[in-house]
């Protein structure tokens, strides 16, 4: 698996206000570490998804779960920190949490797993371009739908009273998302297990 890591470069896009949501809280028992700190290329994987957002998200949201503090000290690039309480609840309560934190004035965010460290920067950007053109922009390769996710603010009440998982909100929303076709698998590999994070380091 190839990783971009080249600097992400600001987008040509109507001016919106966004932030960023990184979920880190999961356990990681299947890795056996802590995902948000492994590394690819010199950069942990919660460095490189921060310096994909940064460009263009303030405030970049790290949601955190029991290896929250080990996360705090490990990452090097500036990010707000927000704990989930109960992240055994699942990813939505991770993605809540973030909402919750957004700052008034916020009018879409991105949001992504912190273990898809693949994410080309072009990827971001063009999602980005698209800010404030629909409810919900998802990439697209090969037919399946990855991250990050953008979504307008004006969901945030229903993603906050939300049971179940991100999905089911997205889905609600499927007649009005816009789809961005990228090239670009590292939208789809998440790296959950040992084995797939050997792939993606050689």
């Amino acid at each position: 698996m190839q990783v971009d890591l080249s600097e992400p470069e600001p987008a040509d896009r109507v001016e919106v206000n966004l932030a960023g949501i990184i979920l880190a809280a999961g356990a990681s028992r299947r890795m056996g570490s802590v995902k948000a700190l492994l590394q690819v290329q010199g950069e942990t994987f919660v460095d490189r998804q921060i310096r994909l957002l940064e460009p263009y998200c303030s405030p970049v949201i790290v949601v955190v779960g029991e290896h929250g503090a080990e996360i705090e000290r490990g990452k090097r690039r500036p990010a707000l920190i927000v704990r989930n309480p109960d992240p055994e609840r699942g990813m939505l309560s991770s993605l809540q949490c973030g909402v919750a934190a957004l700052p008034e004035g916020t009018e879409a965010f991105l949001f992504t797993p912190v273990d898809l460290p693949g994410v080309s920067p072009e990827t971001v950007q063009r999602l980005v371009r698209l800010a404030g053109a629909a409810p919900v922009v998802i990439p697209r390769a090969h037919h399946r739908r990855g991250h990050p996710v953008l979504m307008s603010v004006s969901l945030k009440d229903e993603l906050l009273a939300a049971d179940g998982s991100p999905r089911d909100v997205i889905e609600r929303h499927s007649a009005e998302a816009r789809y961005v076709e990228v090239d670009d698998d590292g939208i789809l590999r998440d790296v959950d297990t040992p084995d797939e994070y050997a792939a993606l380091t050689r």
